[in-house]
């Protein structure tokens, strides 16, 4: 990979600057926040600047709200862009609908070079080509006829009033050019396409211009994209040329694949971060889950946090091979990433919070205690349960809702259950005098055997249905032993207590 090396000597010329240009035509999705991803960590691995532009030339597909949509979601994914159309910055507008005039001017510049010129081709005239071209089996391309005009019959043309586009000429001899991932390639786009269209009639441009205009004037150092642009690149290469501009270093991505080697489905939202955000998972484990299936980094670990990522990466070690994403895994990287969430102090109060909230929406109408809302007993939940949830949700579901709504469980209820029913409490809270602060299972199951045995006619089975509903009111549910595991002493001894004492 010496060749790589040499690709990268850019970095040491001037500073990093990258982009991510997204067309705000509906939700983020994972494959574009997998390439704004591997922009943001090139640039903050080369102390350099991301950029979010987002790109909105074809009018008739924008979504209102999309492109604000976006950006929120890079918020919240915690890979937030520098420069922005919210947050502004030296090299804006960053909406390409709003930088028309440069594009425009762009393009008179083209056509006064003789690299471009004027078509004046119609709709009609196009789809017949395009219908003869797969009548004969061939790929439809345009056939460059406006090409040979001479000033003259534009000029006369132009006098009629007649609609016209603006098209690139397409030079044969297309020098190589290295990517930083597939290494030397070309593409004689001359061979096998028309000249391409870069301003259309109604004043946009198409992609191949905007980009090469932004990524020149937004000073864009490296262009990180997926890989169907690779063999546009040639052709941006040329325009790059055409106005006598120094181009990017460029690499591609490749693609980002389900686990079968076939398209991410965007059938009901499946791929899209909004849904994610939604269903409770955590931004680290999306991250996490979608640089695990490539590649860039040193070894395929999980659980790495952003700053890890950022230290590992380097983009020599991106493979051309597609990255199969398997999203059944990502449960377990949202169980490995909330762990890490629990465990550290700052993170863990913004689940209390959370969980707090969760527990009023699903239980409020049930008279939650309030004791039951306290920060240190919602802490210690957390605390307990690390490891074992793989969502902050999972503790407000139906199997934990004894950790919020204290049982109404009358001593009648449990003597009808046991004649030995109060013998059996008194010796529960007698057991939980005696523990240490820390329950674990394994010493409360021994200890519960124990217990059972000092009993004379209540079955092992039939002490554990006793004791499940004084703790939580159920038939059903995790074992008596985890429950009070979870609950602490104090709250066992509070609701054995209790159900002694009505």
């Amino acid at each position: 990979r010496g060749g790589m090396a040499r690709a990268l000597r850019g970095l040491g010329s001037g500073p990093v600057r990258v982009r991510f240009g997204p067309s705000p035509t509906g939700f983020l999705h994972l494959g574009g926040l997998r390439t704004a991803l591997y922009n943001y960590i090139f640039a903050k691995k080369h102390q350099g600047t991301f950029i979010l532009r987002v790109e909105d030339t074809d009018q008739n597909r924008v979504v209102p709200g999309a492109a604000e949509g976006i950006e929120d979601m890079l918020d919240w994914a915690g890979i937030p862009p520098d420069e922005s159309p919210r947050r502004g910055g030296s090299f804006g507008p960053y909406q390409q609908s709003q930088r028309l005039d440069l594009y425009q001017r762009a393009s008179t510049e083209l056509l006064e070079r003789g690299a471009a010129y004027r078509c004046f081709c119609t709709p009609q005239r196009l789809d017949l080509l395009r219908k003869e071209a797969l009548r004969r089996q061939q790929t439809p391309r345009y056939d460059n006829r406006c090409r040979h005009l001479t000033p003259t019959e534009v000029a006369q043309k132009l006098s009629q009033g007649l609609d016209w586009v603006v098209r690139f000429r397409l030079e044969k001899g297309v020098e190589p050019f290295q990517d930083l991932v597939y290494g030397w390639t070309k593409h004689e786009v001359a061979e096998v396409e028309g000249d391409p269209v870069i301003l259309k009639g109604d004043g946009f441009p198409t992609y191949h211009l905007a980009n090469v205009v932004d990524d020149h004037h937004m000073g864009i150092s490296h262009v990180l994209r997926g890989t169907e642009w690779l063999t546009s690149t040639s052709k941006h290469l040329l325009l790059y040329r055409a106005f006598g501009w120094d181009p990017p270093q460029f690499g591609h991505l490749p693609l980002l694949l389900n686990k079968y080697g076939g398209k991410l489905s965007k059938r009901q939202g499946d791929i899209f971060l909004e849904r994610f955000a939604r269903d409770g998972y955590l931004p680290e484990a999306l991250l996490d889950i979608i640089t695990n299936c490539g590649s860039g980094f040193p070894a395929n670990q999980m659980g790495r946090t952003l700053e890890e990522l950022i230290l590992q990466f380097e983009v020599d070690r991106i493979t051309t091979h597609s990255a199969l994403l398997d999203l059944e895994k990502l449960p377990e990287f949202n169980r490995i990433h909330l762990t890490r969430h629990i465990e550290n102090e700052g993170l863990r109060q913004k689940l209390i919070k959370e969980l707090q909230l969760l527990v009023e929406q699903v239980y409020g109408d049930q008279q939650v205690d309030q004791e039951v809302l306290e920060k240190d007993y919602v802490e210690r939940v957390l605390l307990l349960r690390k490891g074992h949830i793989s969502f902050l949700k999972d503790l407000v579901s139906s199997d934990y809702s004894y950790l919020w709504v204290r049982p109404s469980v009358s001593r009648e209820q449990l003597q009808t259950m046991s004649g030995e029913a109060e013998k059996i409490g008194k010796l529960v809270l007698g057991l939980m005098t005696r523990q240490a602060a820390v329950l674990t299972m394994e010493e409360l199951n021994k200890d519960l055997r124990s217990l059972h045995q000092q009993t004379k006619e209540t079955k092992y089975s039939n002490v554990m249905q006793l004791l499940r509903v004084a703790l939580s009111g159920q038939q059903h549910g995790p074992s008596v032993a985890e429950m009070m595991v979870t609950l602490g002493p104090k709250e066992v001894c509070g609701r054995i207590h209790k159900a002694l004492s009505s």
